[in-house]
Parts: structure tokens; sequence; C-alpha cells
């Protein structure tokens, strides 16, 4: 079953048992306190027909006038002729205003009883007059004599609980029939809200798992994001996955164009200085020093390699020991200064004196010293200068900064330039060979060591300046 339909489902279902549950308990407790209303009703008609009949027979003396009392109460004879309980309606209609409180659609039996315990009156002739009055339901009353202040008699009013049957049931049969036409209306609501939720929740995963297969099959897919909520936070950490990932596949394609092309120019050289050797046409000392420089170059290629594979799984590792900062920079502004004599680019060097010492890896910052320094030298071109500065920031922070006066690269480029295997148009355009690897090694030789490094540049031919940065307790 689809999560859509297990939403609906649920929801559907928790509506229908919230609505059967509020039905039932609504109507029951409605049963109860209607029984407790409709006696109540029952006990005020007795105690108002026993303070009629008390008048009467204080009048009379008697039991002669019952019916009258009958008649005001609107309780008729039901054994008496059609015309007389005409007559007694329309009495009542005439004492309706004194007695409107009490009207009687359905027929309510009403039993006389005098106090020898002899019937007096039954409105409804199932008790003769002068028979013994049997064990009577209903609500009990009894009659005085109002002059001597003693009872006469006892009046039953509803004796076999019709009324409270007709007009308690009739009215549970209303509110039980609206009740359920109400909870069928709100189980059809929940069923359209639960559609449209269900729907508006599994279009998003549905979405997800078409572009989750395109993305499997090459294609680079955008989710819309059309809410801030989880979900619309879940599609828009997919589309930047799906951005990464595209960059990932373009930087890999660019990757085996440039590695081809770095493994293709060494190795046609070392090919054609091989076959110069065997036929005579370059000197021993000649070929061997350009096949060993080809070598070399192939030999740091691999290496880069290495360092990718060893990132990617995590087994960088740090030999860490106390030493000198100035002594590592100028140490590595010496080993770069021959190629920079080479190129007639000058490299300057500006040292703090009050540079603390600090745990450091002094290979690895060497080789990630070595990679900028190395692009710095790759992107100046002669007569250029590239400055290596080491001080203490104002914040605190022991700062490194690699600055040059070269190629520059656009400001737009900046944010990608760690990004392995990326490459800057500028470097690109000028014939700038490397595999994109070396900014990200640095990146992740300082990092390891608890620092920041960071690239600025104003646009082309407007120099690069690369900082790196360590907290003072590093």
């Amino acid at each position: 079953m689809s999560l859509r339909w297990r939403i609906m489902g649920a929801t559907v279902l928790v509506v229908l048992l919230t609505a059967s549950v509020s039905v039932g308990v609504g109507y029951y407790a409605t049963q109860a306190r209607l029984g407790v209303f409709v006696e109540k009703i029952g006990n005020d008609e007795a105690v108002q027909l026993s303070q009629n009949l008390s008048r009467e027979y204080t009048a009379t003396g008697g039991w002669e006038t019952v019916n009258r009392a009958l008649a005001e109460g609107a309780y008729p004879d039901y054994a008496a002729p059609a015309s007389e309980r005409s007559e007694s309606s329309e009495r009542s209609e005439e004492g309706e205003e004194n007695h409107s409180e009490f009207s009687h659609q359905d027929p309510v039996r009403v039993v006389i009883a005098g106090i020898d315990g002899r019937v007096v009156k039954d409105n409804f002739s199932e008790l003769p007059s002068g028979a013994v009055v049997p064990n009577l339901e209903g609500h009990r009353e009894t009659v005085f004599n109002l002059v001597a202040g003693e009872p006469v008699g006892y009046v039953y009013v509803d004796v076999n609980s019709e009324r409270l049957s007709s007009e308690s049931h009739g009215f549970l049969r209303a509110l039980l029939f609206i009740t359920v036409l109400g909870g069928a209306i709100t189980a059809g609501l929940a069923t359209l809200l639960a559609a449209w939720l269900s729907n508006r929740i599994t279009a998003p995963v549905k979405a997800l798992t078409d572009a989750t297969q395109a993305i499997a099959q090459g294609d680079a897919i955008q989710l819309p994001v059309s809410s801030s909520d989880e979900l619309g936070r879940m599609s828009v950490a997919f589309n930047h996955m799906t951005s990464t990932l595209q960059t990932q596949r373009d930087l890999r394609r660019r990757l085996i164009s440039d590695v081809s092309h770095e493994l293709n120019t060494p190795l046609s050289v070392i090919q054609l200085e091989a076959s110069g050797l065997r036929d005579g046409l370059q000197t021993p000392e000649s070929g061997s020093d350009h096949i060993i420089q080809e070598v070399d170059r192939l030999k740091g290629l691999v290496h880069d390699l290495s360092w990718l594979a060893e990132t990617d799984h995590g087994h960088l590792q740090l030999s860490l020991e106390t030493g000198s900062v100035n002594e590592l920079v100028a140490a590595e502004a010496e080993r770069w200064r021959p190629q920079c004599q080479a190129k007639q680019i000058d490299l300057s060097l500006r040292l703090s004196g009050d540079l603390p010492s600090m745990q450091l890896d002094s290979m690895r910052l060497s080789q990630t010293l070595g990679n900028i320094i190395g692009n710095a030298v790759h992107c100046t071109g002669p007569y250029g200068t590239i400055v290596l500065e080491a001080s203490i920031e104002s914040e605190g922070f022991l700062a490194i900064s690699i600055a040059d006066d070269g190629i520059g690269m656009d400001p737009a480029e900046i944010p990608y330039v760690f990004d392995r295997f990326y490459r800057t148009g500028q470097s690109r355009s000028h014939g700038i060979r490397g595999t994109g690897l070396g900014l990200a090694i640095a990146r992740t030789i300082v990092e390891a060591h608890g620092g920041t490094i960071a690239i600025t540049s104003d646009g082309f031919d407007q120099g690069t300046t690369v900082t790196i940065r360590f907290p003072r307790k590093v």
C-alpha cells in the first residue's frame, strides 16, 4: 500500500473513531441527563396537579370536580365521550395562559386515589372506580384538604411512563440522527482533507524518488520548493546535493581530461628521449636529464592522486611536534627561491620576530606552503612579485599569507577553488598545467591543524592572496 493511502486511511480512521466515541458518549450522557430532566418535569406536573386537586376537593368537599382539575392540567379524560373531551380541550385552551408550561401531545395517564387506597379516577379507565390501587409507577403526590390540613388522597401522574418513553426517546432519536449526520459530514470533509494532505505530503516524496532515479541515470534534476517546512527544506537539501553531484561530475570529467593530458605529455617526452638515445640523436646526459624530469612530473601527479585517496578515506594523520613557524616559512621560501629566480620573479620574505612555536606537522605544512607558492609561481609572469609573510593579527591569530601580482581570478570562482579538481578559467586560458588538487590538499592539512585557509582576488590580472590562520594555542 502506498504512503498516500496509508496517510488517508489513518486520518479517516482517526476521524471515524473520534466521531464514534463522541456520538456514543454524547448519546448516553444526554440520555442520562434527559432522564433526570424529564423526571423533574414529571415531579413538577404531579405537584401542580395535586395542588389543583387540593383546591377542588377543599372547595366542594369531595371528588366531584376531579375532571375540571384534570382539564386545567391538560389531562383529558380518554374514557369520556368525544364531545366532552372537546369541551375539556377548549377549557384547557382558555386556561392556557396560566398552564402553558405543561402541554401534552401524547396521552398521559393519571390515577387519583382516596386516602383509603381505592381508585377515584383513572383517565384511561383501566382501573374502575372503587378498585384497590395496585403498585403504580409514575410520580406520586398527596392531595390535601386545605381547610383541615389533612391528606385526603393521592394522585399518580404518567403511571406507565408513556411520556418519559415517547418524549425522551423521540428526542434521543432526533439527537442521534443529527449527530450521525454531522459525523458523516465530518468524515466526508476529513476524507477530502486527508486526500489533499496526503497528496501534499507524498508529492514531494514521489518527486524525490523520481529525481533520485533520474540522477542514477546521469540526469541532473531540481525539485520545486513550494514551502518552508520540513518537506521544503528536504527539497532544498536535495537540490543542493544535486548541484554538488553535478559539480563533482563536471570536475571528474575535467580531471580525466587533465590527467590524460598530464600523463600523455611526459610519456611522449620520455618516448622521444628514449628513441633519441637509441638512435644516437641525444647525448646520454641530456636525454637522461629530460627523462628524469618527466618522471618526477609523473611522480608528482601520482603523489597528488594518492593524497586524494588518503583524505577521501579519512586516513590523514599528523605527526605533531613543537616547531618554529619562522623557520618553517623561511625554509619554504629558500626552497622556491631558485625557481623564482629562473622566472625572474622577486620572492620576498617578511617575518615577525614574536611568532610563537606551535604544535605542527612540518612535512605536511611544508607541502601545503609548497602547493600554494607553486601556484603563485606558475601564475606570476616575469618581473612579478611574490610576498611570503608570517605575523600575529590583531585578533590574536597566527597568520601566514602568500600574495602575488599574477593573473588573478574571477571573484565568482573563489567559492570553488578549494574543491577537488577545480581549475580556474584564467589558469586554463594561460595554459598552466595542474590537476586542481593542490588547494584541496592544502585546506585538508590546515583544517587538520585546527586552522582556516582563505583566498582573495580583485579580478583578472589583479593578483591573488592566500591566507592561512591558526589559533595562538595550536
